[in-house]
């Protein structure tokens, strides 16, 4: 809260045609209420980091990949993504790769996590572009607000 606090103090003193860089903020919906406040780029090891600690960002929200309930969950992380490893792999497989420590379980996790920034960033440059980011923005919160698919 006290980053955005400051976001709205500082964002409308700094040039408009500069552009406005946030150090490592990470999270997707710190980035969404960033860009809502004017910042165009970020960096950050969040997605990274989140892969090697069986974290996945999805649509639907953060999907801890070390829970139980995903040991015989055959469906992806997410079927509709153009990520491979979101896609092709289940949740119980890329569960044991976590939860034995494999490395591919962190690459995998992470190239999804990669991928699902790269689409998130690619939604809201257009939606800026389309002069549609306020009502996108709210369609993506309230995905993840609704949370991840049931248990099986």
């Amino acid at each position: 809260a006290v980053m955005l606090d400051m976001l709205d103090i500082t964002c409308p003193e700094l040039p408009a045609d500069r552009p406005r860089y946030l150090m490592g903020v990470g999270t997707p919906d710190d980035i969404l209420k960033s860009v809502a406040r004017g910042i165009d780029m970020f960096d950050c090891v969040m997605p990274t980091r989140a892969g090697r600690h069986g974290l996945a960002y999805t649509r639907r929200g953060k999907v801890n990949l070390r829970n139980a309930r995903h040991a015989d969950d055959p469906r992806p992380l997410d079927e509709e993504s153009d990520c491979p490893a979101a896609r092709d792999y289940s949740r119980a497989y890329l569960h044991h790769l976590v939860r034995s420590q494999e490395s591919l379980g962190a690459m995998l996790l992470t190239w999804n996590n990669l991928s699902y920034y790269q689409k998130l960033m690619q939604d809201i440059r257009a939606t800026i572009e389309a002069q549609a980011f306020d009502a996108r923005a709210a369609e993506i919160s309230e995905g993840w607000a609704r949370g991840d698919i049931p248990v099986l």
